[in-house]
């Protein structure tokens, strides 16, 4: 990519973050414009997501991502896994914003695996460790504060899933389009809503929710 072109996609990340009210280093933007060059890379050849235009992956991928970074802070939890987090989202994006914070992605798809594992190598994420297979195989040995879901199976499949791998007192919180009422009302019983927060992101007119579900 041509400097121009980098900095094209650097200048509409940190016009984003600041409508977002998240706070980046420099090294942090840096990784994240990384992470579309990479994308963009791994793309043309593996096909990790449908989105080919790189602005359009800033704003649908990476900003969306970015989007639900203050919600998620005030669950004051230290302990992440991704689940179904194909290309790392939103996964990849939050580590990078917290590299204090254990952010571990899991999917079943190795060429997105190899992706993500190349990209933590890339840029010495130590705080991630991508797992190459289906959630309800994993069985961690440290129990997670949050299992995250961006475009997963419904909610009863994340919940139904995902059990192993929360503490009893534990957050699931998925990332969703349009309010998903049909999801919520199938949702198993032992579960309860506890937030839902319609987000805006940058450049993107489309409906965002995030919605926090605890065990009863």
């Amino acid at each position: 990519m041509t400097t121009a072109v980098l900095e094209q996609w650097r200048a509409l990340i940190s016009s984003g973050c600041e409508e977002l009210e998240v706070e980046l280093t420099s090294q942090q933007l840096d990784q994240l414009v990384s992470y579309v060059e990479q994308l963009v890379k791994w793309n043309n050849a593996y096909n990790l997501t449908a989105i080919r235009e790189p602005l359009e992956m800033i704003k649908l991928h990476v900003l969306d991502s970015l989007a639900i970074a203050k919600p998620l802070m005030q669950l004051n939890a230290d302990r992440f896994i991704d689940i179904g987090t194909g290309a790392g989202l939103p996964g990849m994006i939050l580590a990078i914003l917290w590299p204090s914070k254990t952010v571990d992605l899991l999917d079943t798809n190795g060429k997105k695996t190899r992706f993500l594992t190349q990209f933590k190598h890339l840029h010495g994420l130590n705080n991630v460790t991508v797992f190459n297979q289906r959630c309800e195989a994993y069985k961690p040995d440290i129990a997670y504060d949050i299992v995250l879901s961006r475009a997963f199976a419904s909610i009863t499949d994340m919940l139904e899933g995902c059990q192993q791998l929360v503490y009893p007192k534990g957050f699931f919180v998925a990332m969703k389009g349009t309010y998903p009422h049909a999801e919520l009302d199938a949702m198993p019983s032992g579960f309860s809503l506890l937030n839902c927060v319609a987000l805006h992101v940058p450049g993107v007119d489309a409906e965002r929710h995030l919605l926090t579900i605890q065990q009863q």
